[in-house]
């Protein structure tokens, strides 16, 4: 029967290939946790477990203890190269450019349609796991072992409550342990405090940089490439410091004039004669007495000869020590070391021709891709950890990975790159926009690379952005929002209706009518003078003018006035003809 339970239902979404959800608009949003689509684990093998493993046995066995004891070898050499302090220096070039703030001091930017999952999300990274201070050793750890285990603690209805870093060198990656499901992935933790051992793949976020497959199912460390170069540098600088330190004293040479003194005597002479110049004589220890075995002539003390003859007469010359003052062989590792690390020289203080920004801003670009690649890395399994909290928290439905993740670009020269390219390209649109070269289409598609769904989609937006510009004027020059007018225009009849209701309703005295043809009126009850100009019109003249305008007098015999114009009398009696 299957387990329905929160860890049971819980267990089961992680150990699928990947997460896959539909949102509203039918639209899937696949989320690889493991980088299955990178990797494709189920048939590639390291190379410790090749060596380990016979060819024709089958590949998804179990890992031999000779691999972990391989790797824990290797995190030994890590850890020794830890105290190196270019190795220290990169590593801590890698975390801190990493882990940078942008200007508003956030490390982790949440991208998110969705209001709450943003705040359950912010809540999540800068509450419970503080990435403002923890994400920094956990980037510097990965780039030094090339993995990081960090153990979650999950509580059903709450979400992650608290995350515990666990030790490269006692955590194990078990992958295709169940038979029947090929996807499943595992986690063994040796000497685990909490005594559980054995852990799901939801309650383990591993971090681990996939640069080579050779080294699946672990990540590679950011300094491997420079181990062995590490090695031959300390044995090279360690030789010339020897050697310097056996070389470079300078000596004095004694010459003693031994006269005529038998040949047999000479030995004897001498060594009369470096004892009393000897300040200090060996003593030995054991003993308290002189140790005459002591060899004087060894290479840090001077030389007495003895001389005659021609050459009689006592000297002291001195014997220059070696000048050894070439290390191009320590250079040339160095070399190797620095290309390996893939940081540039003047970061860590090593540059010493730089006339101008140009390389410098080259190399920037170059190591700003190296972050880009570790930044990735890190914002996948902080999605992994963000979709376990929201599950536990009751969001299963698409909103469950409707979200992003980024870090800050460490980089400004390469941002700046891309706004000029940017801007080059729409100079260049411009000025074939302007001669009417080509045709808008041909611009869309050659240069920015827009296929023709796409021009349709940004020629609708940039309507909308033509009515969000027009709707800005109008609120700052009229104050009205056109957005929130009625389309139909409003009655004026119902306006003036409601206009005078309005006022009719403020109560008071009555407004007062107008005054025109009364005494109040300021220029008298006749302003025109309408009656004066009656009274001196006769009927005479009214009825002459009325017979002109009516065409009265042309049709006196048809018509008769005394009777109606509909009058039978009227009408035409047709002539025969």
């Amino acid at each position: 029967m299957a387990d329905t339970s929160f860890f049971g239902r819980l267990t089961k979404l992680f150990r699928t290939t990947a997460i896959v959800t539909i949102d509203k608009d039918g639209k899937r949003k696949v989320f690889d946790g493991d980088e299955r689509q990178q990797t494709n684990l189920s048939s590639l093998r390291d190379r410790y477990t090749k060596i380990q493993k016979s060819f024709f046995e089958q590949a998804g066995g179990a890992q031999s203890m000779a691999y972990q004891q391989v790797r824990r070898e290797v995190f030994r050499d890590y850890d020794a190269m830890d105290n190196d302090p270019i190795l220290a220096s990169a590593l801590d070039i890698y975390a801190d450019e990493s882990t940078l703030k942008n200007e508003f001091g956030d490390t982790l930017m949440v991208h998110s349609d969705n209001e709450k999952v943003k705040d359950v999300l912010d809540n999540l990274f800068y509450d419970i796991l503080n990435v403002e201070f923890n994400l920094w050793p956990w980037v510097r750890n990965m780039c030094k072992y090339g993995d990081f285990f960090l153990g979650l603690e999950v509580a059903d209805g709450k979400g992650i409550v608290n995350v515990t870093p666990h030790s490269v060198y006692n955590t194990e990656r078990l992958e295709r342990t169940d038979p029947t499901n090929p996807n499943s992935v595992k986690f063994k933790i040796t000497e685990d405090p909490n005594g559980k051992e054995e852990y799901e793949n939801f309650e383990i976020a591993h971090f681990r940089l996939l640069a080579d497959t050779n080294w699946l199912p672990y990540g590679k460390s950011m300094i491997e490439n420079g181990r062995r170069l590490w090695k031959q540098l300390s044995l090279m600088e360690d030789a010339m410091l020897i050697h310097r330190i056996m070389r470079a004293p300078e000596k004095r040479v004694f010459k003693i004039d031994i006269g005529n003194i038998p040949p047999t005597e000479v030995d004897n002479y001498m060594q009369r004669i470096i004892n009393k110049m000897k300040k200090v004589p060996f003593v030995d220890k054991n003993t308290g007495d002189y140790n005459l075995k002591y060899n004087m002539q060894n290479l840090t003390e001077d030389f007495y000869l003895p001389v005659r003859g021609g050459d009689s007469g006592t000297s002291i010359d001195n014997l220059a020590g070696m000048e050894y003052a070439s290390i191009e062989d320590i250079d040339y590792l160095k070399n190797k070391m620095f290309a390996a690390l893939k940081i540039p020289r003047a970061y860590l203080g090593y540059e010493e021709n730089v006339n101008g920004k140009a390389t410098l801003a080259a190399e920037d670009v170059r190591f700003a891709r190296t972050i880009e690649r570790i930044q990735r890395t890190v914002v996948s399994e902080l999605s992994k950890i963000a979709i376990v909290h929201l599950y536990a928290q009751g969001i299963q439905d698409s909103e469950m990975t409707n979200f992003s993740l980024s870090l800050v670009n460490p980089s400004t020269i390469y941002e700046q790159e891309k706004v000029n390219l940017w801007s080059e390209k729409v100079r260049l649109a411009q000025d074939i926009q302007g001669l009417n070269m080509l045709s808008k289409d041909w611009v869309y598609e050659n240069i920015f690379k827009l296929s023709g769904g796409e021009q349709d989609v940004q020629r609708v937006r940039m309507l909308d952005d033509l009515k969000d510009r027009f709707r800005f004027r109008s609120i700052e020059d009229e104050g009205n929002d056109p957005a929130t007018e009625d389309e139909e225009p409003d009655d004026i009849e119902e306006s003036i209706e409601k206009i005078k209701q309005e006022i009719k309703n403020k109560g008071g005295r009555p407004r007062e009518g107008g005054t025109y043809g009364k005494d109040k009126h300021p220029l008298g009850r006749d302003p025109l003078g309408d009656k004066e100009r009656t009274s001196k019109r006769t009927r005479t003249s009214e009825d002459t003018a009325l017979k002109y305008i009516n065409g009265i007098s042309s049709k006196r015999k048809y018509l008769h006035e005394d009777t109606d114009m509909l009058n039978e009398d009227n009408i035409l009696e047709d002539t025969e003809n």
